[in-house]
């Protein structure tokens, strides 16, 4: 691998089909512009159509498609419309998230940070099974996933005590047992599908700030979001690791991509370690089953 790897070094995506969800803004923006541009069909998968229209005109993405992952009922949509119109998907981007919001529960009595960046994309990934045969499918984490030792099982939804970082970090975390597993089940199951995951660092996008906003700390949110500008990178380049993850032939399932520099907070993709509780093999299967209780999505 080159350290100093960029879009210009995607290869070819001509005829391949690309869903990327959270694609209105940031980081799912610039790897949907990255994908179309490498020539792939990219489907966007947003909550805000309007937008998403506006984006797909901008970066010649091919079709835009609703979809909010804090809604199951959303999740189920979507996914019966992306499997009627694109039967083979070759690579599904897990993108969309949510960061360090005050708690809020959704329609189904989920908390939002485990609904939107967890469930969602299990559900999702679980609906669209059938088209990822011979798929590459990345799932979004963060460096945050290293803040907690491991998913409280116990308080899923956090009813009893509910500190907002934290629960980000178990999110993450999630999303890293999520990968692993998938992974393992579909090599059991003869699929030729490569479950890999990405981080962008700490990377400047509208999702430092909404918490704050939320909470209504103007304090806060010019200490978080000036935090992040004097240390990230842009959102351009916090796409890079996806986009990496996405396209990069000859990657295994498991592989972990993050930037190289800064203690993995800035630069050029690399594949990167996750943390000891990410590779607990126990604590996936038990999320895994877990997840299927409360979406109702059997898969592998």
């Amino acid at each position: 691998m080159t350290v100093a790897w960029t879009t210009a070094d995607i290869p070819s995506q001509a005829g391949r089909v690309a869903v990327v969800t959270g694609a209105t803004s940031g980081i799912g923006r610039h790897t949907a512009a990255g994908l179309a541009q490498a020539g792939a069909d990219v489907v966007l998968a947003v909550r805000d159509v309007e937008r998403g229209e506006r984006v797909r005109a901008e970066t010649g993405a091919a079709a835009v498609v609703r979809l909010d992952l804090a809604e199951q009922a959303s999740v189920h949509a979507a996914a019966a419309e992306l499997v009627e119109r694109w039967p083979r998907i070759d690579v599904l981007v897990n993108n969309a998230g949510v960061m360090a919001l005050p708690r809020r529960t959704t329609a189904d009595g989920f908390e939002l940070q485990m609904a939107t960046n967890h469930l969602g994309p299990f559900a999702l990934t679980g609906l669209l099974i059938g088209a990822l045969g011979h798929a590459r499918v990345v799932t979004i984490s963060s460096g945050a996933h290293r803040g907690t030792r491991g998913v409280n099982f116990d308080d899923l939804q956090n009813e009893r005590r509910y500190f907002r970082w934290s629960v980000y970090s178990q999110t993450k975390l999630a999303n890293l047992l999520f990968m692993f597993e998938l992974g393992r089940r579909a090599a059991a199951a003869g699929l030729d599908l490569q479950s890999v995951a990405a981080h962008p660092g700490m990377a400047i996008t509208n999702l430092q700030a909404v918490g704050p906003r939320m909470d209504g700390s103007r304090l806060e949110e010019l200490l978080v979001v000036g935090g992040t500008k004097l240390v990230g990178q842009s959102d351009r380049d916090g796409a890079l690791p996806s986009l990496y993850a996405a396209t990069m032939p000859g990657l295994a399932s498991g592989t972990y991509v993050g930037p190289h520099a800064l203690f993995e907070t800035r630069g050029h993709p690399k594949i990167v370690s996750a943390s000891k509780a990410a590779h607990d093999a126990a604590a996936a299967r038990r999320l895994w089953e877990v997840s299927q209780e409360l979406t109702g999505v059997q898969y592998l």
